[in-house]
């Protein structure tokens, strides 16, 4: 994985011109191409419920993030594009103001308030002529599980293959692949693996009960086996196949079998249990399979590590597409919580990706764990606006560096990102 470059912008400066003090005016929309995100800054009174969030929950969250930024070379790009890959600047210079975060007194709401709105711009973000996206959820499982195959424990939870490689070489047009004949091929599909293709390679780090929980895991890509003498095993994301994710939801649609108003995690699982016979051919239908690997000595109060290699906090940490958001960056989500009914306002921070999260306001919201994080991730869906926070002295630097022009950003790798979907 890598801190994606941005694009060089030719002039930003009419945009960095409305930078300066917590109450910036509300600029005129911006519109730019389908697909593409666009910034426009806001004051923070314009970010819905930002005087009701409890800011200070989200303190932990970005010293997390801060953390990440510490232990790479200053001149590390955080990538995003265009606009955002500008802004956000390198991970030097994010250091002062998170000296700052860490000295701020904990659960202390005014003062995490005051400072984010001091070192904070918020933008509006926009894809297009489109100001709303949809938010999603995921939360880590807890399943049955033992380390020895017996009794009911027949479903292997596989580590990653000897013969993958993973990620390709970006000029191949694979994702995954494995050398056959001399030549990369695409990997295995999930049907293949499920028949035993690569049983010879002995890969169970753990057996599961159910193939439908095998099945979850992976589409949480990280969770938690219960063993039976009561022990928590966490496993994470290893590796992919490279196969394109195929909602089962909509094949369940497809056939008949769900209507389209009902597909949900809940639904999904509930049909899958009482349809044995029919279950593997609907999971055979997405093609992607998700690798793992055994996390020791993981705090039973702490999420999994997510793509930034920083562990996630429910409620707070947010999956987004990287191609757009810059990794480790606070985000302000304004959507529903389907669950419940009530709005979600809260203060996040873009520390994870997903192979279906994929354009400019597009956002999967860690939940946790536990049966509450289940129920609410597995109902997730609902329409929402997202506003991406940068510091406001990047912006200025910049301008006073060069007006009207960004400065370049470089690529680094990241440690390997935990699918969502």
């Amino acid at each position: 994985m890598r801190w994606r470059p941005g694009p060089r912008l030719a002039a930003i400066a009419a945009l960095v011109s409305l930078l300066a003090g917590c109450a910036a005016p509300q600029a005129p929309g911006i519109v730019g191409p389908p697909g593409q995100l666009t910034l426009n800054p806001v004051a923070f009174t314009a970010l819905p419920g930002w005087r009701h969030d409890h800011l200070a929950r989200a303190i932990p969250a970005l010293l997390r993030s801060c953390a990440r930024m510490r232990s790479v070379p200053p001149d590390e790009a955080l990538g995003g594009g265009g606009q955002a890959a500008s802004l956000a600047g390198t991970a030097g210079q994010w250091l002062h103001l998170c000296e700052q975060a860490a000295a701020l007194p904990d659960g202390d709401d005014p003062a995490a308030r005051a400072f984010l709105e001091k070192v904070f711009q918020p933008y509006a973000m926009s894809d297009g002529t489109a100001r709303t996206g949809l938010f999603t959820g995921y939360y880590e499982p807890e399943v049955a599980g033992s380390l020895s195959r017996e009794g009911p424990y027949q479903t292997p939870l596989l580590g990653r293959p000897h013969d993958l490689i993973w990620p390709a070489p970006p000029n191949s047009g694979l994702k995954a692949g494995r050398i056959a004949g001399g030549r990369l091929v695409a990997y295995y599909t999930r049907a293949e693996i499920e028949r035993g293709v690569l049983d010879r390679q002995h890969l169970a780090i753990v057996w599961l009960k159910s193939p439908i929980d095998a099945f979850f895991l992976q589409v949480q890509g990280a969770g938690r086996v219960r063993l039976p003498d009561g022990r928590i095993l966490r496993v994470g994301f290893a590796g992919q196949n490279g196969r394109p994710y195929v909602p089962i939801g909509r094949v369940l649609v497809q056939r008949g079998d769900l209507a389209e108003n009902a597909v949900s995690a809940p639904s999904i699982r509930a049909w899958l249990t009482a349809h044995p016979g029919a279950a593997r051919g609907v999971m055979d239908a997405n093609p992607s399979y998700v690798f793992f690997r055994i996390l020791p000595d993981l705090p039973p109060d702490e999420g999994s590590p997510g793509a930034l290699g920083v562990a996630l906090t429910p409620a707070r940490s947010l999956a987004v597409d990287r191609d757009f958001v810059p990794l480790g960056a606070p985000v302000y989500v304004a959507t529903t919580n389907t669950a419940t009914g009530r709005p979600f306002d809260h203060l996040m921070l873009a520390q994870d990706l997903g192979s279906a999260i994929r354009g400019p306001i597009r956002g999967d919201i860690y939940f946790g764990w536990g049966p509450d994080a289940a129920r609410e991730a597995g109902l997730m869906h609902s329409q929402g606006r997202a506003f991406l926070l940068l510091p406001r002295a990047i912006a200025d630097a910049a301008n006073t560096a060069a007006p009207g022009r960004a400065g370049k950003v470089a690529a680094r790798d990241l440690p390997a990102h935990t699918p969502r979907s």
